[in-house]
């Protein structure tokens, strides 16, 4: 049963890969497929490498979440899917979606495709931010409404997706030429939650 989903799983990765691959083919096809929605003709790609999260569902819930955040970002492309019937046998829904987000300029693949798979620490995403201000704002904003803090400047959002939230002075602090400030610095962070940059000095 396991392999049988992992199949399915994979096959529905190459599906929404593919669907981003040929955009042009699709938005041709989206006008005469029920099944298939977007929001807009897609955009070329542009992003060599782009992250892809995995979620449960509601590619478009996600990606207004993020968007509520990170203030510079769109809602480049958006696509739903209908699943074969032994995906909805094994406890799928009746459709998967996906979704492509920028924000800060950089590009996120979604997948609403069922809860299978989960977020860990093992990968994050480094927010480098101009000065405690925009610490603060982060971090109250993905540790609020369902998020968790954790320590070192880690944490994680509602979806549990884990980010880093630094002040860019920070590196240059665990970096310095000057060995007291290093330990202080390193020492400190230890000590913290959200990065306290005042503390770290």
């Amino acid at each position: 049963m396991k392999k049988c989903i992992l199949k399915f799983l994979t096959a529905l990765l190459v599906v929404s890969i593919m669907g981003c691959k040929n955009s042009k083919e699709n938005s041709h096809k989206n006008d005469t497929n029920s099944n298939q929605t977007q929001t807009k003709k897609p955009d070329m790609i542009t992003q060599k490498i782009t992250p892809c999260l995995w979620v449960d569902k509601d590619a478009k819930a996600v990606v207004n979440y993020y968007l509520s955040i990170f203030k510079d970002g769109k809602l480049k492309e958006y696509h739903q899917y209908k699943n074969p019937p032994e995906a909805k046998e094994q406890g799928g829904q009746e459709y998967f979606e996906t979704a492509v987000m920028e924000i800060n300029g950089m590009e996120f693949s979604i997948l609403a495709a069922g809860p299978y798979f989960k977020f860990n620490e093992s990968v994050s995403f480094v927010i480098n931010c101009k000065d405690q201000a925009e610490v603060d704002y982060y971090w109250d904003a993905l540790t609020s409404n369902g998020g968790q803090e954790s320590s070192c400047g880690w944490c994680k959002d509602k979806y549990g997706l884990s980010w880093q939230v630094v002040p860019v002075e920070y590196f240059d602090l665990i970096n310095s030429d000057d060995p007291k400030v290093r330990e202080k610095a390193m020492t400190n962070t230890l000590k913290q939650k959200k990065l306290i940059l005042s503390e770290l000095k």
